[in-house]
């Protein structure tokens, strides 16, 4: 256990149709052939986990630029950034009283483009950026070929970095906070389990979505599964994180739950 607080950073709302986040969510039928998709607003959120050892970021949500040229036109369209313009991340840093020179290390839980689009600030510095060994290596494919996952930008994380890799399934650098890959969105997407002095925290990024992925074991869409097996798997892991700690399981982007976790935890 640890006597930390983390604080939740709200980085702005993706506009998306919910299949990308539900598998089969929209479905045609013999009688209704083309049904209205759920066209939905997501959170972005990031956290700042304020440990006796360190001040962590986790993730470092949209680039401000997403909509004005950063990302492509096709994951603009697919993945409309409404108000990223209004989020850089070293302003909501700054009004959540971590101004960003005072961060001592980032924690990334994947490379995709809602995640690491702050990573500009970090560029030229000492500060240990934290990511998976099978992310880096597969954010890196997916950006320099025509496979792997189109959701990567390249502007993203092709900085200066201090990279800190993470090569094992399950690592701890910090008391009471353990970094545990989660394969299946992406190889290398890792959550974090956070041992506070009165409960546990189970960050499980975009592992899972929203609350059916979790409770119903409905899987991603399909465009954002780099594998089901490997999600399935992971999804068994959290489960059992959640039985064995009692823990709270954070999930990625749940418009439900986000309200239910902006007061953070520890305070």
């Amino acid at each position: 256990m640890v006597d930390a607080t983390i604080d939740v950073i709200d980085r702005g709302v993706l506009e998306t149709d919910l299949n990308y986040l539900v598998e089969g969510n929209t479905l045609g039928s013999h009688d209704e052939p083309n049904p209205d998709t759920d066209y939905v607003e997501i959170p972005v959120p990031n956290f700042v986990i304020d440990h006796p050892e360190a001040t962590i970021l986790w993730d470092t949500g949209s680039h401000h630029d997403a909509a004005n040229g950063h990302w492509p036109e096709g994951l603009v369209q697919a993945f409309y950034p409404k108000d990223a313009h209004e989020h850089r991340l070293d302003d909501d840093l700054e009004d959540a009283g971590y101004p960003i020179d005072e961060i001592d290390c980032v924690f990334q839980s994947h490379l995709h483009l809602d995640h690491a689009g702050g990573l500009e600030f970090f560029d030229g510095t000492d500060t240990p950026i934290f990511v998976h060994e099978e992310e880096l290596k597969f954010a890196y494919y997916s950006a320099k070929s025509d496979e792997g996952s189109a959701a990567y930008v390249l502007g993203d994380f092709d900085h200066d970095l201090n990279w800190e890799v993470i090569h094992q399934d399950r690592e701890t650098h910090f008391e009471g906070v353990e970094f545990i890959q989660l394969a299946g969105h992406t190889p290398g997407m890792t959550g974090t389990m956070v041992d506070l002095e009165d409960e546990t925290v189970v960050f499980a990024g975009d592992e899972i979505y929203q609350s059916v992925n979790y409770d119903d074991e409905v899987p991603l869409g399909a465009g954002l599964l780099w594998s089901h097996r490997h999600w399935f798997r992971s999804l068994q892991t959290l489960k059992e994180l959640e039985r064995k700690h009692g823990a709270e399981v954070v999930y990625g982007h749940d418009p439900e739950q986000f309200p239910e976790i902006e007061e953070g935890w520890g305070q």
